[in-house]
């Protein structure tokens, strides 16, 4: 049976028209969840959302509704940066971030995390800076133990005045969270590269043209394209120091304003609203998530202080 919502309607900022008159009392607000202050979930932002989103978000919303008893309506915000404004204003109470904007809406204090993305079993992955071994560099990372021997400065400050290449400007793992690091470590580089994807990255640091050392995700070394061309890719180009696994993928928030055991029971929903084929199906449909796990804000402590480290404005890294 399909449940639907109806179309979801955009999010809309009311602004107020004349003075309203000073003997008026301001009337309460209606109770959020019901018919006349509904919560509002916001899908997967898009300036044309597709039919099939619409109906995941159609079914999502019911499905939550059925299960608490909460009146839920659904909007499309057409950027990432509309909705994080959108849960700061309160047009929005519960929705999926990325990273970035996770932060940003954290750092407004208007949401709190729920749920996180799992990606191959994790819900948060690590980095590391790869070097050229004929570079002679010194590695301070043990493949065997998986751990690294020495604390970041000593093992970054061999990379004062040399150049990196880069994957994007927008790249946890390949970029902000390396150069927040670097930055934390007091190492002065030059201006680095961007290659456009780490595969490029791994390939440029191999054949050593470009620059000196790299940043990549644990452990781009090992993508097959890369093994398939060059047979000797993780003999040749060595792990300097890894970051641990902070960096998060996607989440699921809710907005500050919902009262803590509201949050709890619309939590319960989403819980067993992914125990259904249906309802997995329209969260993979709608947020592409196939899985996700409980997580709390702790959790994005570490990630945090590193973008921030970076030195790297926020509101430039979200769509």
């Amino acid at each position: 049976m399909q449940l639907r919502l109806g179309t979801p309607t955009p999010i809309l900022t009311l602004t107020p028209t004349g003075t309203p008159a000073p003997t008026q009392t301001p009337l309460t607000p209606p109770e959020l969840g019901t018919e006349q202050n509904p919560l509002i979930l916001a899908l997967a932002p898009s300036p044309r959302p597709s039919n099939e989103a619409i109906k995941a978000g159609d079914l999502i919303a019911a499905f939550i509704q059925r299960q608490t008893g909460y009146r839920l309506v659904t909007v499309v915000p057409a950027s990432e940066q509309v909705l994080v404004d959108a849960f700061d204003k309160g047009n929005a109470h519960i929705g999926s971030l990325s990273p970035y904007a996770y932060l940003l809406a954290r750092d407004n204090d208007s949401v709190t995390v729920i749920f996180a993305k799992l990606r191959d079993g994790q819900t948060f992955y690590g980095a590391q800076i790869v070097a050229n071994r004929e570079n002679n560099f010194t590695s301070y990372f043990d493949e065997a133990r998986n751990e690294n021997t020495t604390d970041a400065a000593i093992a970054l400050k061999q990379f004062n005045d040399k150049k990196a290449c880069w994957s994007d400007e927008v790249s946890p793992s390949g970029y902000v969270v390396p150069l927040g690091l670097l930055n934390q470590a007091e190492v002065q580089i030059r201006s680095g590269a961007f290659l456009e994807g780490q595969p490029s990255v791994v390939r440029a640091v191999y054949v050593d043209d470009i620059c000196d050392f790299g940043a990549t995700f644990v452990d781009a070394r090992q993508l097959p394209a890369l093994e398939a061309d060059y047979a000797d890719v993780t003999d040749k180009v060595i792990v300097i120091w890894r970051i641990p696994e902070i960096i998060p993928y996607e989440n699921i928030s809710m907005s500050n304003s919902l009262p803590i055991e509201m949050r709890r029971v619309i939590q319960r929903a989403f819980i067993d609203l992914m125990l259904t084929p249906e309802g997995k199906a329209a969260i993979q449909t709608m947020y592409g998530m196939d899985e996700m796990q409980i997580v709390e804000d702790a959790a994005y402590a570490e990630f945090a202080a590193y973008v921030k480290a970076s030195g790297l404005d926020l509101t430039g890294l979200i769509k």
